[in-house]
């Protein structure tokens, strides 16, 4: 069929329009009584950072040793429990980073390295081998299961993608034995890549053969981990298909059930926030969602979006201008200005109304009357990230007298009456629309004392001095310049202004 024939047959306009015909919709999850959408996040999931094996291996330069070691030591800061430390048995500077940090016990007594394996002999015993040591690991096995994948790439028929993935198994149980044998404590971790575009019945039928090629006893409980490899549908559907997967999972009670989602279409993070309301326990994902293509699930907005609703995500990022940086040197990927909760722009307004609502909320929370955050246009408060307040309001064209304000105020400690403040906003709006930019503090500062204060005028007060009458009134006496004349002035006043004020009424009517 000859798509671009048959949309030019039917569209006079057809020169303009995309060649949407080559697609077909994502087939939705038959799920009538899901109940996914009833729930809330209320705990967060156990994590674990693909950083440094999918984050890395989609770097147009992979990290340096040194660079590894930079991000390890992040990863563990911010409190990751479970980290994927790389590939070994399929990259050497993965293998030789492996078994440094567990010959020179970098590894925290309560933190578990994980390692990725497809499943085949000689890699899987090179991955033990890497692993030699290590008190507490995941081993990740994995292999293709969607049906493009066994019809395009492979060439195999259900029955044989299963028995590879069961071969597997017992190859990563049979050579693990000395490991656990050394002390490790293991789990299995088995992803059927491409989840999302499987078949579900045939992913909920490969994962119950490799439960039952593991064997897990003891309590034991496997890691079956749910990719969304590539993002194909809305994330309401990729809910359903984890609601579905568990309620027909048999031994449900010996899985762990994780994610894996990626950012084709812009929503990684929804279809993981969807996933956990739909019954999943573990995330996987990456600091600001680098990644293949459009990038891995963003653990740090997923997690804030949790901090955000008052639940504790177990994740610290107090100082995220230093995870940004650290970012920023290991993939030499910059962080975007509006990137949530990290970006340089985040909680800055430039509008005059959010400038002048975000003032009235940040005086409202100083009040004490507020029982928790509430500041309109600032979903979190920005120094729970190591922001400052000074960041939220910057000036352009487009703000008013709540930015000039906020500026004045905060940075040099100058409140303005009503009727100067809507004067200055004036000239600063003009300034901005002349320089066609933003006004940094400096240059607000610097136009309104060149305007109000040291601005040479026909009066200068050159001596004074106060003094009490026996009634109390403040006595002021002293010397004024009017144009190029010396004028002695005397007043008196309830307080020090009122009797200047008083002196120079008499002097400016004689």
């Amino acid at each position: 069929m000859d798509l671009k024939n048959e949309i030019a047959s039917s569209d006079p306009d057809s020169e303009r329009k995309m060649p949407f015909r080559k697609y077909k919709p994502f087939v939705p999850v038959s799920l009538e009584d899901r109940t996914w959408p009833d729930n809330i996040i209320t705990k967060a999931p156990a994590w674990c950072s693909v950083d440094l094996r999918d984050g890395n291996q989609a770097l147009v330069e992979p990290m340096t040793p040194l660079e590894k070691h930079k991000m390890w030591d992040l990863l563990l800061e911010i409190g990751f429990k479970e980290i994927e430390v790389g590939f070994p048995a399929a990259s050497q500077t993965d293998y030789d980073f492996v078994r440094k940090i567990i010959e020179e016990k970098l590894i925290p007594d309560d933190v578990t390295v994980q390692v990725l394996c497809q499943a085949r002999e000689d890699l899987i015993k090179r991955s033990c081998e890497a692993l030699s040591g290590a008190k507490r690991v995941i081993f990740h096995l994995y292999n293709s299961t969607s049906a493009l994948q066994r019809r395009v790439v492979f060439g195999m028929e259900k029955s044989q993608v299963i028995d590879l993935a069961t071969t597997g198994t017992r190859m990563v149980r049979r050579y693990t034995t000395d490991l656990v044998k050394e002390g490790t404590k293991l789990t299995l971790e088995y992803s059927p890549e491409s989840f999302s575009a499987t078949e579900l019945d045939f992913s909920i039928e490969i994962c119950s053969a490799v439960m039952s090629a593991w064997s897990p006893s003891n309590g034991e409980r496997i890691i079956l981990n749910l990719p969304a490899t590539v993002e194909m549908s809305t994330p309401n559907v990729y809910a359903d298909q984890i609601e579905y997967f568990i309620r027909n999972l048999p031994n449900r009670e010996k899985a762990i059930i994780s994610l894996h989602t990626h950012n084709d279409r812009g929503s990684g993070v929804a279809a993981s926030e969807l996933g956990l309301m739909a019954g999943a326990e573990r995330i996987e994902g990456t600091l600001f969602g680098n990644g293949e293509r459009t990038g891995n699930l963003d653990v740090v907005t997923m997690a804030m979006n949790m901090f955000s609703q008052g639940v504790d995500p177990e994740l610290y990022f107090k100082d995220m201008k230093k995870i940004v940086t650290v970012s920023e040197e290991c993939t030499k990927i910059p962080i975007h200005v509006r990137q949530p909760y990290a970006g340089e722009l985040v909680f800055t307004a430039f509008s005059g109304s959010h400038q002048d609502a975000i003032k009235k909320g940040m005086n409202y929370v100083s009040s004490g009357t507020a029982g928790s955050w509430e500041v309109p246009y600032l979903p979190i408060d920005p120094a729970d990230v190591g922001a400052s307040y000074r960041e939220t309001v910057r000036l352009n064209s487009q703000s008013g007298k709540g930015g000039v304000s906020f500026v004045l105020e905060h940075y040099f400690g100058v409140t303005l009456p009503r009727g100067l403040l809507m004067e200055f906003s004036s000239l600063v709006q003009e300034i901005s629309e002349k320089v066609g930019g933003e006004l940094k503090p400096d240059e607000i500062w610097s136009a309104f004392s060149k305007e109000y204060v040291n601005n040479a005028g026909p009066y200068e007060l050159l001596t004074y001095e106060l003094s009490a009458s026996d009634s109390g009134t403040e006595i002021f006496n002293g010397k004024i310049k009017v144009s190029e004349n010396e004028i002695n002035i005397n007043g008196s006043g309830s307080g020090p202004i009122a009797a200047f004020v008083d002196a120079l009424v008499k002097t400016l009517n004689e």
